[in-house]
């Protein structure tokens, strides 16, 4: 099997980063899709009313080292068993999914770059840079209809947890990214430079 390359895309809630994705499966159909969603661990704890008492938005929220050690496995041509997260109940699945490996991985989600080990697992590294007020109303969209939430709910979230986490520790991410995208999936002309990249990193 010929070396496994990895494409890291993150950007704030919100910005576009699922786009890019759709986009690259557009051009390149061999590649396996990993959410850094898929990692959050466990907050079973958590309503529409007391959803600002587990944050998300914060690097803790996630289980790195699994993530790292499943990101190391593929790029070695290993097989995983990825973890499902349930965002209605706010917990890990029971189940997991087989994930072979293939030349050409994509991990997507907001604290991609924030880890130096899962960094230096990365041959190209993708920022999705959107103003704050479109991710938002992505997001608002987002919550009420695919994970049960309130209006308020969402609005409190943002406000409190969403927007300083996006600030401190997912915009300073910026910095490592071989590659900025304003605008997410609607950049032509980034994409027009992106794509045969990625054409030429799966070959």
């Amino acid at each position: 099997m010929k070396p496994v390359k990895i494409i890291g895309i993150t950007g704030g809630s919100g910005s576009g980063k699922s786009t890019i994705v759709r986009k690259i499966s557009e051009v390149c159909s061999d590649f396996v899709f990993i959410p850094q969603d898929n990692y959050y661990r466990s907050a079973t704890f958590i309503s529409n009313e007391n959803i600002t008492a587990f944050n998300f938005d914060h690097p803790d929220a996630f289980d790195m080292a699994l993530m790292h050690e499943q990101l190391k496995m593929l790029k070695e041509g290993k097989s995983i068993e990825m973890p499902l997260y349930d965002f209605v109940h706010h917990r890990r699945k029971d189940e997991r999914v087989l994930v072979e490996p293939k030349p050409l991985v994509i991990i997507e989600g907001l604290m991609v770059l924030y880890d130096k080990q899962i960094r230096d697992l990365l041959d190209l590294k993708l920022y999705v840079d959107t103003p704050d007020d479109i991710r938002f109303i992505r997001r608002l969209k987002r919550d009420i209809a695919e994970r049960g939430r309130t209006v308020d709910s969402v609005c409190n979230q943002y406000l409190e947890v969403v927007r300083p986490g996006h600030f401190n520790f997912i915009e300073p991410t910026k910095v490592f990214a071989d590659l900025i995208i304003p605008e997410g999936g609607h950049n032509e002309n980034a994409l027009s430079v992106l794509i045969p990249f990625v054409k030429e990193l799966s070959r």
